[in-house]
């Protein structure tokens, strides 16, 4: 069993001076303008030493999902020796890059679980690392190393574990290598637990037929055991042996995160695996204790359903989290935030019995929704200041209510609220796009992952706000408001339609499945733009079409019939270009995000940009019906982008001034302070 043990008096007094550094990091890191980075740009021009301030709550009352930045590696360790569990959280991401510590309170009176306080980084961030206990001493491995007393040099002493052998030799890459000790086999010395995954027959992109069927391999996650023939202070390491079970090489979806521990109580260590997608695979040991075999795999599940997050990347450690002598999961999400499993297992009844996931949470610090968050500036409750109306990586789409400006300037935040959608019969659910096990074109990995990206506008004119997305999908799609104003309520998806001159409308050449009568089906993971571009009272839609050209789908008066036009290369550079802005292809196509705001305040419409911050392209004055747009240029010198950001402008403190917000994929929110070189009205 792994189990924390009771902290020492001298681990107390460590934490009590590592406390009082700690505050002085925090003190540094409180600040929220980040240092700039070299990166990607598709600027020309030298950017400005603007400052962008990651937005956070403002609401110390509030709680909400514990999270750091995309992935999340969790340790839980009794980090300032007080007895009871941290959670310190290891964030590789870009910008928020980072080890965060997140100190647990205690229970409130009544809970299960605690509210943890808000983030304080020590250290950058890592991979691969697992908690292990041997002898009741902490040790923290790496894959092919450890850091030794990580309590109080964290990364500062890396030693080795040096193998006459290499133990993982994938035919490709390598996203999931992890290492662990455990004694497997009952001799008293600490053996290594190594999973590791291979992508090597799944390639990554492009490879459906035209029915919708993979060509491509699976993902594998493959996991061994190297014994120690020696002791714990002299190890001599034996040939790795690759796990079987049912006669078969242990191998799951790729991501296998391993995990041995007695998890029904009956004596033996039983082998728990994560995968790239959303949940576990379960090997009963049924051998013994010195002797382990390995029943074939088969999926957990909680009373009778499948146990499962809500996205995918997970990593699952072992810990008894609870001090209830059974074995628990504590498990990282790709969106940062981190679970728990809860063994339900006990000496009157074992078995593996476990509860569905339940989050994590924190006092609120930086406003986060999820993963490459991609906002809209937007009064959704028309009470007289902007909103966030938001997608992200999962495929949702959320407000997050601006509750009024606080002392400083900025706005205090509510918690994101998941938009809902009505069906024809009244039901409301919560809205969601998911790939499932097709609908991305980089294959069945991707089948949780949604990449919502959004425009709020009046689609159908009747003066109420309604939803136009994009998605993994690239299907166009709008959420009509059958609500109010103040309270606006979505019917489900209606596709975007175009009067095509053809039955059907075109397509990316790559996706395998055609579309539907006449609907819009264009580049993945990019904004649709929903403004009157023309100034003649209609909403017009803006955005790549399907070989990646910038282009404008104007509606049209048809009768008492409303109409979205073929898309027009009328956008273009200043040689007359058309704007071609993803010349990729397949998965490398589409992610672009982009909005359309009078940037300079000469009455023209400047295109904004994902770039490593945000690029502004000035709208140049017309020339016959082509729109024509200046060289790029970024707002700023600070690199936030991970894959890629989204723009948005925003009026936070009402006074008719249009200002900067930009998402990223840490699933925060940078802002750029108005200053009079880069005022929007």
């Amino acid at each position: 069993m792994i189990k924390q043990p009771l902290a020492r008096a001298s681990q107390r007094a460590r934490g009590l001076v590592r406390a009082l550094g700690l505050a002085l990091v925090a003190a540094v890191i409180s600040s929220v303008t980040l240092m700039a980075q070299p990166t990607r740009s598709d600027s020309k021009t030298p950017a400005p030493e603007v400052p962008l301030v990651r937005l956070d709550y403002q609401n110390p009352k509030l709680v909400v999902d514990l999270a750091v930045g995309l992935w999340a590696e969790p340790l839980p360790i009794d980090y300032d020796g007080d007895g009871d569990l941290d959670l310190v959280v290891c964030c590789p991401d870009k910008p928020y890059n980072g080890t965060y510590l997140f100190e647990n309170p205690g229970l409130p009176p009544g809970a299960k679980l605690p509210i943890f306080k808000p983030a304080r980084r020590i250290d950058a961030g890592q991979r691969h690392l697992t908690v292990n206990y041997v002898d009741g001493k902490l040790r923290v491995l790496g894959p092919g190393y450890e850091y030794r007393d990580f309590l109080s040099k964290i990364y500062g002493d890396r030693q080795p574990i040096k193998l006459p052998f290499k133990v993982h030799q994938p035919k490709g890459n390598v996203r999931s290598h992890r290492w662990s000790l455990v004694d497997y086999d009952g001799d008293g010395a600490s053996d290594l637990l190594i999973g590791g995954d291979d992508w090597g027959d799944y390639g990554w992109d492009n490879a459906w037929d035209s029915a919708g069927k993979w060509k491509n391999g699976p993902l594998h996650g493959l996991v061994y055991i190297v014994r120690n023939a020696g002791t714990e202070a002299d190890p001599k390491w034996e040939e790795p042996l690759q796990l079987t079970a049912g006669g078969k090489p242990v191998d799951v979806f790729g991501f296998p995160c391993p995990a041995l521990a007695d998890f029904d109580l009956d004596g033996d260590l039983d082998l728990i695996c994560g995968e790239f997608l959303d949940g576990f695979t379960l090997f009963e040991n049924t051998g013994s204790r010195k002797k382990p075999e390995f029943a074939s795999g088969k999926r957990l599940t909680s009373a009778g359903q499948p146990l499962v997050l809500d996205l995918c990347m997970i990593v699952p450690h072992p810990v008894d989290w609870d001090s209830d002598g059974d074995v628990d999961l504590v498990v990282g999400d790709e969106d940062g935030r981190v679970a728990l499993v809860e063994n339900l297992a006990t000496k009157d009844q074992p078995g593996f019995a476990f509860a569905q996931p339940v989050y994590f949470q924190q006092e609120a610090g930086p406003l986060k929704f999820g993963a490459l968050v991609t906002p809209v500036g937007f009064d959704w409750d028309n009470d007289g200041d902007d909103d966030i109306v938001c997608g992200n990586t999962a495929g949702y789409i959320a407000w997050i209510e601006n509750l009024g400006l606080t002392e400083n300037g900025l706005p205090k935040w509510a918690a994101p609220q998941k938009l809902m959608v009505t069906n024809s019969k009244g039901k409301a659910d919560i809205f969601r796009v998911i790939a499932g096990p097709n609908g991305s074109i980089q294959g069945p990995a991707e089948a949780k992952w949604g990449y919502t990206t959004i425009a709020v506008a009046d689609w159908n004119h009747d003066s109420l706000p309604d939803i136009v997305l994009n998605s993994i999908w690239g299907k166009v799609e709008w959420l009509e408001n059958i609500g109010t104003r103040t309270k606006p309520k979505l019917a489900a998806p209606q596709p975007i339609e175009v009067a095509w001159e053809t039955a059907t409308g075109p397509k990316p050449e790559w996706t395998w499945w055609n579309p539907t009568g006449k609907e819009l089906v264009t580049q993945w993971r990019t904004t649709p733009v929903a403004i009157d571009f023309t100034g003649d009272g209609l909403i017009d839609l803006v955005m790549l079409d399907h070989e990646g050209y910038l282009s404008l789908f104007e509606r049209a008066k048809r009768g008492d019939a409303t109409v979205l036009l073929p898309p027009k290369h009328v956008l273009v550079d200043e040689k007359h270009q058309p704007l071609k802005l993803s010349g990729g292809i397949a998965g490398k196509s589409g992610r672009r995000k982009l909005t359309l705001a009078d940037r300079n305040g000469d009455g023209r419409l400047d295109l904004l940009l994902n770039s490593r911050n945000a690029a502004v392209f000035e709208q140049q004055p017309r020339s016959g019906e082509l729109y024509v747009f200046g060289s790029p240029r970024d707002v700023s010198t600070q690199n936030i982008e991970g894959h890629d950001t989204s723009p948005t402008l925003v009026d936070f403190n009402r006074d008719g001034t249009k200002e900067l917000l930009i998402g990223a994929e840490d699933g925060h929110f940078y802002y750029l302070p108005v200053n009079p070189a880069t005022a929007v009205k």
